[in-house]
């Protein structure tokens, strides 16, 4: 698997269970030694001391449950070598940022998954790292904290620093990454920008023909039809297939009301990818 994550970039990293996301990143984190290759930051071998200045979430949470929310936040600035006033002050700014302010004298134990989930990228966020490595951020957070989060990486990105984070919740990488990655059995199959993406797609119509029978359009060279939503059909469009000979026939019915290309969703450009695994 090859790929970089560039300056200022957010980086989606999307593949199914098993795929090899987590392994990537206990790599990169040194948690796991790879069999061959390397991982590389501004052009040299990552060291101990490169991974000081890493943002790092893990999947499952790595937080001491029974440690206080701020004095773990401390310790953990402070593993990452920040001087104890520093990190007392960064964890004061990343929990009122966050909102977990209120229960910073709080077991982590005592919290709700979403709010353990919180103060993880805290965690993540307050030696103030040069490099953010995420796996599964958005789990588990109502739409506020999505919202707080989102922001959160995209400000970081703005500062130059590069965003890699994996996630399921593949709407939320379509609309932040500027680039994203499928991984499919260990190997990078796709990358891109969503746009790069969909430029290979087929071509999708909707159509909204309130007069049109059904099966008005299933005889129509190069065309198939998806499917029907009330008054509107759904095509694909094979290469070389002409649409004004779609919207001809459409028109042939009666009023059309609606003539439209459909960009595929990053969600449809991952089934197919996933499809032609199984294939």
């Amino acid at each position: 698997m090859t790929f970089d994550v560039r300056a200022g970039e957010l980086f989606g990293f999307v593949g199914s269970n098993g795929a090899g996301k987590t392994t990537t990143m206990r790599i990169a984190l040194g948690v796991l030694s790879s069999d061959a290759g390397e991982v590389r930051w501004a052009g040299e071998p990552i060291t101990v001391e490169t991974r000081r200045h890493i943002g790092y979430m893990p999947e499952e949470r790595g937080l001491y449950p029974k440690m206080k929310v701020a004095e773990q936040l401390t310790y953990l600035a402070r593993l990452h070598g920040m001087g104890t006033a520093g990190a007392k002050r960064s964890v004061e700014e990343w929990t009122e940022r966050l909102g977990v302010a209120s229960r910073r004298e709080d077991e982590v134990q005592k919290l709700s998954l979403g709010n353990q989930q919180r103060v993880q990228l805290a965690a993540a966020l307050v030696h103030n790292p040069r490099i953010l490595v995420l796996d599964e951020p958005f789990s588990g957070l109502d739409p506020v904290a999505v919202d707080v989060m989102s922001q959160v990486l995209r400000e970081k990105a703005d500062e130059g620093v590069p965003v890699v984070f994996s996630s399921h919740q593949l709407d939320l990488v379509e609309r932040l990454c500027d680039r994203v990655g499928i991984v499919r059995n260990g190997q990078m199959v796709t990358l891109g920008t969503v746009d790069d993406l969909r430029s290979g797609a087929a071509v999708r119509l909707i159509v909204h023909a309130p007069d049109a029978p059904r099966g008005w359009a299933d005889r129509l060279p190069g065309v198939k039809v998806l499917g029907h939503h009330g008054e509107k059909t759904e095509l694909e469009l094979e290469p070389g297939a002409d649409d004004q000979l779609v919207l001809k026939a459409a028109l042939d019915t009666g009023p059309v009301r609606e003539f439209a290309h459909r960009l595929p969703s990053l969600t449809e450009l991952f089934r197919n990818v996933v499809t032609e695994e199984a294939a």
